[in-house]
């Protein structure tokens, strides 16, 4: 599957049991993207690499708590707990993840005035992070991705991509979703609407 793209998000610490923004059964996506990693040629990982005075994170913002909206110069952001701080063990990989099988990693959010869930924009939707033009580089056309969190880093991955033009399948049982305030039936809104394939790793 030499045209195929697996692209693992952000399975770190931190969002997983345990962690600071701990997804609800986060770890249980290890052993999908570990098994489906064996099957591709081109494998990405992506890794939140905040910078810990991050504007995104509540504790930077006297007065506010984490899960509230502020309006940045970029539009609306949530302010979350301080989490995949740079060289930290929270922002390190899933210790289970096999990670030797990545030929790239791409860090994101690592501008303290900008957050980043996309593997491919930053929150501005105009700073790119590089991988759509890795990926051409490399023939690749189809995308399957995993990871956490299915309604934000996921989703807006899957959405840019499909805008970029590259074909996506979303795995959801290598996925986990936060569901914050309805989050995640809007993030299954926006993947249908943008003809995002959403199926399980046994159909692959």
């Amino acid at each position: 599957m030499s045209e195929t793209a697996l692209i693992v998000i952000d399975v770190q610490n931190d969002f997983c049991p345990g962690g600071a923004l701990a997804v609800a059964d986060g770890d249980a996506v290890v052993p999908v993207a570990n098994r489906m990693m064996q099957r591709f040629d081109h494998v990405v990982l992506t890794q939140d690499w905040h910078p810990s005075d991050h504007s995104s994170f509540a504790a930077n913002n006297p007065g506010r708590d984490p899960f509230t909206l502020i309006d940045m110069p970029y539009g609306p952001q949530v302010l979350w707990p301080t989490h995949c701080v740079q060289g930290s063990p929270g922002a390190a990989f899933h210790n289970g993840l096999e990670t030797d099988r990545a030929n790239l990693i791409i860090r994101k959010g690592y501008r303290s005035k900008i957050d980043s869930y996309s593997a491919f924009f930053e929150n501005d939707h105009t700073t790119t992070t590089g991988l759509a033009g890795y990926l051409r580089e490399r023939a690749v056309e189809n995308l399957i991705m995993v990871g956490l969190a299915t309604d934000f880093c996921v989703r807006f991955s899957a959405v840019d991509a499909t805008k970029l033009g590259f074909k996506v399948t979303l795995l959801e049982d290598a996925c986990r979703a936060i569901d914050l305030d309805g989050s995640l039936a809007a993030a299954r809104a926006e993947l249908a609407e943008h003809g995002i394939t959403v199926t399980t790793s046994n159909a692959i």
